[in-house]
């Protein structure tokens, strides 16, 4: 079974590109909310983060305290790279177990936004990296995540930039108008069931 990696700078279209995936039948293992999921279901996990963050990281129902979580990570470099640490092992144990339960189909995707920031791009068969104008990203993120022009460009900031991530990928597809989306895909889904055989 082919191992794909999809990555994209913040407010890309990454989930959009995934979801055409999904209707396809694609098997689709989404890093950033399974990485949530473990900070609250894995006790190894809360206890490390408690340790590094203190008991602010979660609020009294047991939930992820994610904006202050977010405010330190995005503001402290430090405490980034050591959450990271915390959580990219546990991801990482839980993304085999997930490949090994979908070896029927002919590829499998494995969507994150810090795919070669975190090195999992190694992984990986293939990889696949979703295209968005500067502008566009700013205002997709802005609205989705209700924060400021100022917050997502500093998130944008601690992110590899797009031109490096389009040089290492090998499918780009552009989110920019330019083409329509579920002709892209289908193109790279052809392709990849090609190459898995």
């Amino acid at each position: 079974m082919f191992k794909v990696g999809i990555t994209g700078g913040i407010g890309s279209g990454k989930t959009t590109v995934c979801q055409i995936f999904a209707t396809l039948g694609v098997p689709i293992y989404y890093a950033d909310t399974r990485a949530k999921e473990l900070m609250i279901s894995d006790a190894d996990v809360i206890q490390q983060l408690k340790n590094l963050i203190g008991d602010d990281a979660y609020d009294e129902n047991g939930q992820l305290n994610r904006k202050h979580i977010a405010e330190l990570a995005f503001t402290n470099k430090n405490i980034l790279q050591q959450l990271n640490a915390i959580v990219h092992p546990a991801v990482f144990k839980d993304t085999i177990s997930w490949f090994q339960s979908h070896q029927d189909t002919s590829y499998a995707l494995y969507e994150a936004a810090i795919m070669f920031e975190s090195g999992s791009n190694k992984l990986m068969d293939k990889m696949i990296t979703v295209f968005a104008p500067l502008e566009d990203r700013i205002s997709r993120t802005m609205k989705r995540d209700k924060i400021s022009r100022k917050e997502v460009l500093e998130r944008i900031d601690k992110q590899m930039p797009e031109e490096e991530k389009m040089k290492q990928a090998d499918f780009i597809i552009y989110n920019d108008h330019s083409q329509p989306l579920i002709e892209q895909v289908l193109t790279i889904h052809h392709h990849l069931i090609s190459l898995a055989k």
